[in-house]
């Protein structure tokens, strides 16, 4: 409605667009066939005015002139000059420049760009849009947050912006600034090649200071984001703005006194650097290793002021270095009196000499002073890092302009090609050897120098070259770094340790403390079974197996091989025993041998006494099968031979004790029982039941056999070898069987306990078979509950018990008695009897039978009738 009001209102004939208000006007300009537009912060910046918005602001005031930005100036005007020199590149065409000063300030670069887009005409005719663009291609900014405007102003116009400083990885958006190039790299190369420079030095626990803008907060934003990758922790991250009050500066200085990082990265723009430089300087902070971003790292006016000597030792990537044959001797040419009106070269030379055109006195200026006396940022040709982007920035704007000459002159007919879409596929190189190509994304490849504040030999700084970074290559190779040629802060040649907990050593584990980044943590030894075999190891992983950790936890090693061996002691003294056994046994056997013909010898069965101290022999000999590393025939062999030999020894006994009981039970005259337990019958008897266990061992190890077994799950830290039975029901049926004999055995002894002592020994084979039960008995549950090799010596103990109870109890008093009388004499019962001369066995027993009732006459003479058969 307002819009409908106006034009009915207004008269037609002030009916025109109008600037609504002074459009900014260019520093330096010249006016050729094509104008390239050049936006820089000549002055360092624009003083900070409010706006009550009553009234038309006014225009921005500036602060003072900066140098390094000047010197950008005429890198760009020398660049032109030497392209207007050329017969190759655009031949036939004259550049020219319009210049522009933004003051650093956002909304300046934006005025600044909508006057190269525009014109100077205040008043716009039917004929403004069809005139050419006033600039066909932008150099600038030098900062990320003015660019960011004017790439957004002039994109949609299809006009290149080409920055030599913009660094902020968003400007890598090509749905957002279709326009933009430049032949500086991304702040995200940067950012992951510091933080990769980071990890490097082992720098886990760092703090971070940036600018308060697109540049410092993108830039560490990617930082952040690449250090977590690497395992590197922010301690603190401070902002701060050049136009920030002070107690903002003193709020980070008190951070950074007060946090336990050593290292601190500075991402900041270098107008904001240089303030807080100021206040640490005021607060004498020492000690702190300095990490910096391009845009300081090189900065020559730092490195020159003593009161920033702390920084010496400061470590950061810098564009790489170049030299411009021609830029000094130009850069010394410049002289006010090359344009007399103009200001901006009066207040240049002004701030270099530290004069004034407008007074008369000692300091003012007289024109005669000599750039070549001067030593500033402005002369140095040492450090052309930026400068040379400055440079090729001007070389991408000429080539890509020759190209679109090259192809409107080839294409007769179609769409004429735009400055903005040849740019995107420039490729050219520079007189120092230089490629320089865009990406998809406007950006060239990433290449720095690692650069160390280093003290030169008349005590200045010098930045020295330490190493690079080149995003070309592979992720192993793009970083380089000669450790040995740097020096730390405070002149130090020892690498600083900043890290919130020390490194975990090999056999322990990071635990992150509660509620702390994951830089801070507690080591942990490893648990039971686990190691860990490098530092700062986040977990420990179990070993194999057959394996087990060191007492470090460091490295596994084989588990140690439990078995019972002949060389360890408790080996040593069960084979002593069983040696003992078999020595008891063989003196014995040799005994009775050489007595078989005495009365008491043949009186207790010898052949079943010769066969018993045999088996025991085999009992005693068995054991030895027991000790040493099992293999498949000893584990076949070791309860096979057990059972047997038992069998063999019980069935011995257990044909006595039959004998004795029959003899004694056989009291009926004429009766014929004892014919069925004559020598023959004696034989068949223990044969039998020995074939029965040989049975059940030959089924046993026929389908399922014991067999040697790496028994892992008893000890975790060692390896018990044993034999694994196979077949538990073939070894409890041949521990059953034996078992069976024995308590047969025992109860036919006990019944016969009582019969007359001369001519029974039932009484001793009860004791035997009594011990016999209690030690097998006792040993099923030892068996079952004891661990490793002790189960092999619970099983031996049992044999040797068993068989020395058996030894001592049967043959202990009959060898007492053969070796305390006269064995050789006929009266041999007589010498336990009242009877003197007995001349045979059968009187001995005749006479002995008078004391007792006539009942047992006929015992007697059947007992002795199976004894002399």
């Amino acid at each position: 409605m307002l819009l409908v009001v106006y034009v009915i209102c207004v008269p037609a004939s002030a009916q025109v667009c109008r600037l609504l208000g002074q459009s900014a006007l260019s520093l330096l300009s010249a006016d050729r066939d094509i104008n390239i537009g050049a936006i820089f912060s000549l002055h360092k910046s624009a003083l900070l005015k409010i706006h009550n918005f009553t009234s038309k602001p006014e225009q921005a005031t500036c602060g003072s002139l900066n140098l390094r930005e000047f010197k950008f100036v005429q890198t760009l005007i020398f660049a032109i000059e030497e392209i207007n020199n050329s017969t190759q590149l655009l031949p036939g065409v004259s550049l020219g420049y319009k210049i522009y000063d933004s003051c650093g300030s956002i909304a300046q670069a934006i005025f600044s760009g909508m006057a190269l887009m525009n014109g100077y005409e205040e008043t716009l005719s039917d004929t403004s849009c069809s005139r050419p663009l006033a600039v066909h291609a932008i150099v600038g900014e030098s900062n990320s947050s003015p660019t960011i405007g004017l790439a957004s102003l002039v994109g949609p116009f299809s006009i290149p912006v080409i920055s030599h400083f913009a660094t902020c990885a968003c400007l890598s958006n090509k749905k957002r600034y279709r326009s933009f190039f430049r032949t500086i790299p991304s702040d995200y190369y940067q950012s992951r090649a510091l933080a990769q420079l980071v990890k490097h030095f082992g720098w886990t626990w760092v703090g971070t200071v940036r600018s308060r803008s697109d540049y410092g907060n993108n830039g560490i934003a990617a930082f952040e984001e690449a250090a977590k990758q690497e395992g590197i922790c922010i301690e603190y991250s401070e902002a701060i703005f050049k136009t920030d009050p002070e107690e903002q500066f003193l709020k980070t200085i008190e951070v950074i006194k007060k946090g336990t990082a050593r290292v601190v990265l500075a991402f900041m723009a270098f107008g904001d650097f240089v303030l807080l430089l100021k206040v640490i300087a005021q607060h004498n902070i020492t000690g702190v290793q300095w990490i910096g971003s391009e845009s300081w790292i090189t900065s020559q006016n730092l490195a020159e002021t003593k009161e920033y000597s702390f920084l010496s030792g400061a470590v950061g990537f810098a564009i790489a270095n170049a030299k411009l044959v021609g830029l000094q001797e130009f850069l010394l040419n410049v002289h006010p009196d090359q344009e007399p009106n103009n200001e901006l070269l009066k207040e240049f030379w002004e701030t270099a000499f530290q004069c004034s055109f407008r007074n008369s006195g000692s300091d003012s200026c007289t024109g005669s002073e000599q750039l070549a006396e001067l030593r500033n940022e402005y002369t140095d040709v040492s450090e052309l890092r930026i400068v040379n982007k400055v440079y090729t920035a001007v070389y991408a704007v000429a080539h890509t302009l020759h190209n679109v000459f090259t192809s409107s002159t080839n294409t007769s007919k179609g769409e004429r090609p735009t400055p903005q879409k040849v740019c995107k596929n420039v490729s050219f190189t520079v007189k120092t050897g230089e490629t320089i190509f865009f990406d998809a994304s406007g950006d060239p490849v990433a290449r720095y120098d690692l650069v160390n504040w280093q003290p030169a030999e008349d005590g200045s700084i010098q930045f020295k070259h330490v190493g690079f970074y080149d995003s070309s290559l592979s992720s192993e190779q793009c970083l380089q770094v000669n450790q040995e040629h740097m020096l730390w802060t405070g002149n130090s040649g020892q690498l600083p340790v900043s890290v919130c907990s020390e490194s975990c050593p090999p056999g322990t584990r990071k635990a992150v403390q509660k509620g702390r980044p994951v830089c801070c943590y507690d080591c942990i030894p490893c648990a039971e079974g686990e190691i860990s075999n490098g530092t700062d190891s986040s977990a420990c992983f179990p070993c194999d197996l057959e394996y087990w950790p060191n007492e470090s936890r460091d490295r596994c090693v084989l588990k140690v091989v439990e078995f019972l061996t002949y060389t360890e002691i408790m080996g040593m003294v069960l084979c002593i025993f069983s040696f003992i056994g078999v020595l008891l046994t063989a003196i014995v056997s040799l005994l009775f041998y050489l007595h078989k013909e005495t009365p008491i010898v043949r009186a207790n069965n010898s052949e079943l006494s010769f066969l018993l101290l045999f088996s025991l022999s085999l009992c005693f000999v068995c054991s030895f099968i027991f000790i040493g590393r099992p293999t498949e025939w000893s584990c076949m062999l070791r309860h096979t031979a057990f059972g047997i030999t038992f069998v063999l020894c019980i069935s011995c006994v257990l044909g006595k004790t039959i004998v004795v009981l029959m003899a004694f039970r056989a009291t009926v005259p004429g009766s014929n029982v004892m014919k069925w337990f004559g020598p023959l019958q004696q034989r068949l008897n223990v044969v039998s039941l020995t074939l029965i266990q040989v049975i059940i061992c030959v089924l046993w190890l026929t389908i399922y056999p014991p067999f040697p077994y790496m028994n892992l799950s008893y000890y975790r830290e060692k390896i018990i070898l044993e034999c694994n039975l196979g077949s538990a029901l073939g070894f409890w049926t041949v521990l059953g069987y034996t078992g069976l004999l024995s308590i047969l055995c025992f109860v036919l002894a006990f019944f016969a306990r009582k019969l007359p002592d001369n001519f029974n020994e039932a009484k001793f084979i009860t004791f035997s078979m009594l011990i016999f039960c209690a030690v097998w008995l006792t040993f099923i549950p030892a068996y079952v509950s004891s661990p490793g090799k002790f189960t092999v010596a619970v099983q031996i103990f049992a044999i040797l018990a068993s068989s020395f109870g058996l030894l001592f109890c049967i043959f202990a008093p009959k060898f007492h008695s053969i070796s305390s009388s006269n064995i050789y004499a006929p009266s041999c019962f007589c010498c336990i009897h009242p009877f003197k001369q007995c001349h045979s066995t059968e009187t001995a027993l005749i006479r002995i039978t008078n004391n007792l009732s006539l009942s047992w006459l006929h015992i007697n003479r059947s007992y002795l009738s199976i004894i002399n058969s």
